[in-house]
């Protein structure tokens, strides 16, 4: 039975509990659940209930891709998924994906999502994107990110090939890692939505947006090469 280890970074985040009741409510029992305090000061006492059924540990503050790979690196599991601390998952997530990613040999993969309002409601239609083919990825990652991080779930064994997070990068340093892992390996999609992203005014993508902006051209710049040549081969093969 596979191991799967659910790294929950936190910052001074009001929601940790709803993230951390529906760890505890996944069908899936082989799994560890490491919360890495990044500094916070408020809502700490929230985590405290859990103290005997998670791993946890306390730094400095240092960003998200900070607390990532601490968690990483201190993961036993054979497969490797994040969430944030104002998210949820649905009980069967870790089940389904597993089940999903065994199934097609896959190494990194990522599902269909719902977004969510500070009360817990669902608030769109399912809102995961995946393009038809691997050249439509390259061709949109070499753009942007398409994938949500939190629905994403990694078999360890990637962070050997392509490294950890970018910890210098404070808001895109999960695209930049995706954008390495694409160059890697396949990426595969689960169409059924396992997770609910919670939108709220003191979440990053809204507080930080000119920030994001700017990193993310910083991401696109660094990978244009690589990118371009993976997209030529890919219209080669298709077209040859």
């Amino acid at each position: 039975m596979s191991r799967v280890s659910i790294i929950v970074p936190f910052f001074n985040c009001q929601y940790i509990h709803y993230a951390l009741d529906s760890l505890l409510s996944q069908t899936y029992n082989d799994i560890e659940i490491i919360v890495v305090n990044d500094g916070s000061t408020q809502y700490k006492e929230k985590i405290v209930p859990y103290s005997d059924k998670i791993i946890y540990i306390e730094k400095e503050n240092g960003g998200t891709a900070s607390a990532l790979n601490i968690g990483i690196q201190q993961a036993t599991g054979d497969y490797i998924c994040w969430l944030s601390s104002d998210d949820v998952y649905y009980p069967q997530k870790i089940a389904l994906q597993l089940e999903f990613m065994q199934l097609h040999n896959s190494f990194f993969s990522h599902t269909n999502y719902y977004a969510i309002n500070t009360k817990g409601s669902i608030i769109t239609p399912p809102i995961g994107f995946h393009p038809s083919s691997k050249l439509e990825i390259l061709k949109q990652m070499s753009k942007g990110n398409i994938i949500n991080g939190c629905s994403t779930m990694i078999n360890k064994n990637v962070f050997n090939y392509v490294g950890l997070f970018d910890e210098t990068l404070l808001y895109t340093h999960d695209y930049e890692l995706w954008v390495r892992i694409i160059q890697k390996f396949d990426l595969h999609y689960l169409s059924e939505p396992l997770l609910l992203s919670r939108i709220h005014e003191n979440m990053g993508t809204k507080k930080y947006a000119p920030f994001i902006k700017e990193e993310n051209k910083l991401v696109v710049s660094r990978h244009k090469d690589i990118m371009t040549q993976l997209i030529s081969e890919c219209i080669g093969k298709e077209n040859p």
